[in-house]
């Protein structure tokens, strides 16, 4: 049986905190808030209780997971070798939403690792977080809260739908205020970062299926909905025009469409279930909106969505790989 916690994170309830550290010491499972999605946590030096969240979230075992920590002291436990260029990007951007993958210590479950000789570490910028894993003073690894595959929770109710009874106890802590999962960070390239390059597999299939990813939510088709999802991409005017035209084409055959327009496109839109995702000057709102009204059209039980790509630039590159996963590829370039 799940035990819900709930409270407001500016008034953390010690006891409320001390239980799920008593839960996660004896190898339970503990979701909590972060400032990106909900976690998934367990133990990460408890093969077991690591064991317990791919059984949760129906996860496969050679997809890698995140490891969370409250104090940058803890990586030494974690790691082999701290590259030199940690302690600049820690004090720059932990606690906040920056996986850094570095190579792992034996300590390090190989479940977690997926059988990789690297270790995906983060500090998340959220009070109720940071309390947890300050108080459990152990790594804990956790992946979003969610069945795998389905979009990230960034609400409790979305967790509470997929997980309740799967999971020892769920923190409610509100809305989360990124709504995109960490940036992930290999800086076991290079030992001073003189340029940054994007993944191949940050926007396209990979080529074998014995190919192994740093990071999750790579490999597999993943924050998809139930609904068939469409990325349309283009100048804005080609997308509306042809998102106006599938909408029309499905509709005429039955279908029950939702579109994802923005704040400067959805007067555009002529049928279908419209609802805007955020505002394209403002890209942060459409990262924090994507999930959320994913699993809002599947309440409604949208058929198939049509959803505008955004640029591929700054923030944008985070929730274009998102939608890419999110359609399984399915894209049409206008």
């Amino acid at each position: 049986m799940t035990k819900i916690i709930s409270f407001d994170s500016n008034n953390l309830e010690f006891n409320a905190i001390s239980y799920a550290v008593e839960v996660l010491k004896k190898g339970g499972t503990v979701v909590f808030p972060t400032e990106t999605v909900y976690g998934l946590g367990a133990n990460a030096l408890d093969d077991v209780a690591v064991r317990k969240i791919f059984i949760a979230k129906g996860r496969p075992t050679d997809n890698p997971l995140i490891v969370h920590i409250w104090n940058t002291e803890q990586v030494n436990e974690l790691v082999l070798e701290i590259p030199s260029v940690f302690i600049k990007l820690a004090e720059k951007f932990w606690p906040g939403p920056l996986t850094m993958v570095m190579k792992r210590s034996g300590k390090v479950s190989n479940f977690i690792t997926a059988g990789l000789d690297t270790i995906g570490i983060r500090m998340p910028n959220h009070p109720i977080a940071l309390e947890l894993l300050k108080q459990a003073d152990i790594p804990v690894a956790a992946p979003s809260a969610n069945i795998s595959g389905s979009p990230s929770p960034t609400e409790v109710e979305h967790v509470i739908k997929d997980l309740q009874g799967k999971v020892d106890i769920i923190i409610d802590g509100g809305d989360c205020s990124v709504g995109l999962e960490s940036t992930v960070l290999d800086i076991t390239i290079r030992e001073v970062l003189g340029q940054v390059k994007t993944d191949k597999f940050v926007y396209n299939k990979l080529e074998s299926e014995d190919l192994k990813p740093k990071s999750p939510g790579v490999k597999y088709k993943h924050y998809s909905p139930k609904a068939k999802v469409v990325l349309v991409e283009g100048s804005i005017d080609k997308m509306v025009e042809e998102i106006n035209r599938l909408a029309q084409q499905l509709i005429n055959e039955k279908k029950k469409v939702g579109i994802l327009a923005t704040e400067q496109t959805k007067y555009r839109y002529l049928q279908g279930k419209v609802v805007s995702v955020g505002d394209r000057n403002r890209p942060e709102t459409i990262g924090a909106n994507f999930f959320k009204l994913l699993r809002y059209f599947d309440d409604q039980e949208v058929e198939i969505i049509l959803t505008e790509a955004v640029e591929r630039q700054g923030i944008g590159m985070a929730i274009m790989n998102r939608m890419i996963r999110a359609s399984g590829y399915n894209i049409i370039d206008v």
